[in-house]
């Protein structure tokens, strides 16, 4: 990260960013929050200039200099094939859950409290890809699902999907992860294998639903080949990871976002 000298701009705290093996050699990262110090949504908690400017040192990191390029995000299957850039603001962003380019003067990024974050790169063509699954789009809907329409989109590009690496940030695991029946019929027969028995409560049937497995079978239904969780749960790392469904058992009023970025190179 570039050092924060300005008396305008505050001192940002270090980042706490994992990294994946699978992506070598591309620029990227998975933020945390750092003891609750990061919230990079604009949604979440504190004001929105200070999300920016936080957002911006995060691009930094990853690509000195280069701009934050990040959707509004809504559980949609849209992506957004990057030509011109657009402000990182709270208002005037493309609605999408997704992204892609081959552009080198930029990083994409993708704000998650529990949902899936996915980088995707084909690193020898130098086209990265960035989305947001959540249930609603690793499920879809007529207009397809948010992956297949990402590696769809990168594939438009030029990178190849037997090429292809995917990442899974942090996400919600299945243990922490309960549904009810209302939430399992939006899913088929096939899909039983990512639900495991939990217990009744209130006297209603319940599961754990595995989003990180039914994004990666999603991932390989889309002719992906190497695909990689990073096996981090959101829910039970308090200190290094904001979490929806955490904050909401605790009756907080407002949860915070971590982020996901890459870079074409």
């Amino acid at each position: 990260m570039a050092d924060r000298m300005s008396p305008d701009e505050p001192i940002i705290p270090p980042f706490d960013i994992a990294l994946s093996d699978a992506l070598d050699g591309v620029p990227h990262g998975f933020f945390g929050s750092a003891d609750d110090d990061h919230q990079f949504g604009y949604g979440g908690p504190g004001k929105a200039e200070a999300t920016r400017l936080l957002r911006a040192a995060a691009a930094d990191a990853i690509l000195p200099g280069a701009p934050m390029a990040a959707p509004h995000q809504v559980h949609s299957p849209e992506v957004v094939t990057i030509g011109k850039l657009w402000p990182d603001a709270p208002e005037g962003r493309p609605v999408a859950d997704a992204m892609v380019t081959a552009r080198t003067d930029i990083v994409l990024g993708i704000v998650t409290a529990d949902c899936c974050p996915v980088l995707l790169a084909d690193k020898d063509t130098g086209i990265v890809g960035a989305a947001h699954a959540g249930w609603r789009g690793a499920c879809g809907d007529e207009n397809g699902n948010v992956l297949e329409n990402t590696v769809a989109a990168m594939e438009a590009l030029g990178a190849k999907r037997a090429a292809i690496c995917a990442v899974l940030g942090p996400t919600i695991a299945q243990p922490s992860y309960e549904v009810d029946t209302a939430f399992r019929t939006h899913f088929g027969a096939h899909d039983d294998i990512h639900f495991a028995n939990a217990p009744m409560r209130e006297g209603v049937e319940r599961w754990h639903f595995d989003l990180p497995g039914y994004v990666m079978a999603t991932l390989r239904r889309s002719g992906l080949v190497h695909i990689t969780d990073m096996g981090l749960d959101t829910f039970t790392n308090p200190s290094r990871y904001h979490s929806y469904r955490r904050a909401s058992l605790n009756r907080e009023a407002n949860y915070g976002r971590q982020i996901s970025a890459i870079a074409a190179v």
